[in-house]
């Protein structure tokens, strides 16, 4: 159920802001879709409310809850227009409200790809009308992303896009590469790479080691990230140029990028919550729901991930949610594409890290809003005065299962089906309009 009231009071929730520095008991006033007073909890019916205007005021009991700014996910694979079987903008983004998410970015590769003005226009339209948390569409760096033309990257910053990626497909021409840096320079967008060396890839299943030796399935060695890793930054060095590496996964790529950021390159990066807790060990069944790009890594590699994670060398936490119908996901592990969805179970994973004491509460939120926002240049990701009213209040000692028949997204192939879980979104509100998580609910 949604509602769109015009004040809403969050009450008594531990209010963690980290764009503000913020991690406090208190309660929240919005009025108008507008974030308008942090009180101190005990006053709770102060003059915020009495001084508004004439109105029933809906109360949000957040006592024990904690109440921070909307998710905010970099990496969503929408898939709609061209592949609504997979995913649709409704689906998708009941799914991140499901999550806890309040903004998605989706990425091109959709068909057509999304590469022109009309398309752009098109996936907004969707959102506007079958959305219900806020859509940033990513364009597509090349045309086609076939990885050989730039597209006209100053109309798609003009239809709405916020970023540049030919994400699914690495961008394999390096002067191409330096080419669209330059470009998106001009605009003040990052471009979103997708690190993967096709040559070394090939027609590898899973990561190259003891795991895909015993299965006697060919491997995608460590290096097929990070070679296209270690050349981003030195284009990033040549041009100056934003580049944001996407779903990060292996140690040396994390070396790497810790060793530009020393040098104030313009770097930013992201894992998602699959490298922080799994290993290829979980493709030991065969099961095509664990196949994913880059592929699932070592022990030694999730390790230095979660390192790059605590000493900030990694920025940010994304989905990088990949929907695929069961048929094609019941295939043989090495004709099953790759890709798992990821919005709903983000949030639970990302706690675990706190809970393990990677990361404090405050800087789990900071790497799922604030950089994000951060990284898109968005003044979004947070719960100052005057703020939009976007919202994610959390339950962080709720226990869950993850089945299939709550999961909001239309595929279900998640590596996590099955999985005891901590930690969900009770509720988000997206511009004031809230929206209650009803878990077991189809």
């Amino acid at each position: 159920m949604t509602e769109r009231p015009t004040r809403i009071l969050i009450q008594g929730g531990r209010i963690i802001d980290p764009a503000h520095g913020k991690d406090a008991l208190g309660d929240l006033l919005i009025e108008d879709g507008i974030i308008r007073e942090i009180m101190p909890p005990d006053e709770k019916e102060g003059s915020a409310v009495s001084e508004a205007s004439n109105g029933e005021t809906h109360h949000i009991n957040a006592r024990g809850m904690v109440v921070v700014p909307g998710l905010i996910d970099l990496h969503t694979h929408m898939r709609e227009p061209g592949f609504e079987y997979k995913e649709t903008v409704a689906t998708a983004t009941a799914s991140a409200a499901a999550g806890g998410f309040t903004t998605v970015c989706c990425m091109p590769n959709t068909n057509p790809v999304n590469d022109n003005q009309s398309v752009t226009e098109l996936i907004l339209e969707k959102a506007k009308t079958q959305g219900i948390v806020h859509v940033l569409p990513i364009g597509a760096i090349t045309k086609g992303s076939r990885g050989e033309e730039l597209a006209e990257m100053g109309e798609l910053v003009s239809a709405g896009c916020v970023a540049v990626s030919d994400d699914g497909l690495p961008v394999m021409n390096s002067e191409v590469m330096r080419r669209a840096m330059e470009y998106a320079k001009i605009f003040d967008i990052p471009v979103i790479d997708h690190c993967e060396d096709l040559n070394l890839t090939a027609d590898g299943v899973i990561f190259e080691g003891a795991v895909s030796t015993s299965l006697g399935l060919k491997g995608i060695p460590a290096a097929s990230e990070t070679v296209m890793v270690a050349r981003d930054i030195a284009l990033a060095e040549l041009t100056g140029g934003r580049v944001h590496l996407a779903h990060i996964s292996t140690a040396g790529s994390v070396r790497l990028i810790r060793e530009a950021k020393r040098r104030g390159l313009p770097i930013t990066a992201e894992t998602c919550p699959h490298y922080l807790v799994l290993t290829d060990e979980r493709v030991m069944g065969f099961d095509a729901n664990a196949k994913m790009k880059p592929p699932l890594a070592t022990s030694q590699d999730l390790e230095e991930v979660r390192t790059g994670l605590t000493d900030g060398t990694l920025d940010a936490i994304a989905t990088d949610h990949a929907p695929h119908a069961s048929e094609e996901k019941n295939r043989a592990i090495d004709h099953a594409p790759f890709g798992i969805i990821g919005l709903e179970t983000a949030l639970s994973l990302s706690m675990s890290l706190v809970d393990g004491g990677f990361l404090t509460l405050s800087e789990l939120i900071g790497k799922m809003t604030e950089q994000p926002a951060r990284i898109l240049g968005k003044k979004i990701g947070r719960l100052g005065i005057g703020d939009i009213a976007d919202v994610t209040i959390i339950d962080p000692n709720v226990e869950w299962q993850v089945s299939e028949s709550d999961i909001k997204s239309k595929s279900k192939n998640s590596p996590f089906l099955g999985w005891n879980m901590k930690g969900r979104a009770r509720t988000v509100i997206v511009a004031g309009k809230v929206i209650e998580n009803k878990w077991g609910e189809s």
